[in-house]
């Protein structure tokens, strides 16, 4: 069963995270679209959640979509890194998570996190994204 992700496709903060759940996602779990992309406003459209801001990334399993701190912690738990021990943080009252998670969110654009690049992705990786 794949899970599929929706993320801000023209934010360098969001690409990296993408490449980093590339990197670490051993499994081969996840899948990919642009918010922006045909597939994701068809996926918006399916779950009716086309009001959600753009600074939310989406992960969709199955028949189920979660947002914000239930999609992150969920993606973490599925990976192959050390970052899985932030996972004990769930239990944090899930207000407290998404306020977290807003605040990082908004400020996406400022965050300088590591180089900003784009990867020429191999076959393998330019299949795990939908148009």
């Amino acid at each position: 069963m794949s899970k599929i992700i929706l993320f801000d496709g023209e934010c360098d903060f969001c690409n990296y995270w993408v490449n980093f759940i590339i990197k670490y996602d051993a499994d081969n779990n996840f899948l990919f679209a642009s918010l922006h992309s045909q597939f994701g406003k068809r996926q918006l459209e399916k779950f009716n959640i086309s009001n959600l801001a753009s600074d939310t990334f989406i992960l969709i399993i199955e028949n189920n979509y979660y947002i914000k701190s239930d999609a992150a912690f969920l993606v973490m738990k599925y990976l192959k890194h050390w970052s899985k021990i932030f996972y004990i943080f769930k239990i944090l009252p899930k207000k407290i998570r998404d306020t977290i998670y807003d605040f990082v969110a908004s400020n996406r654009h400022k965050l300088n996190i590591g180089k900003s690049y784009c990867i020429v992705p191999s076959e393998k990786i330019k299949k795990k994204f939908f148009k």
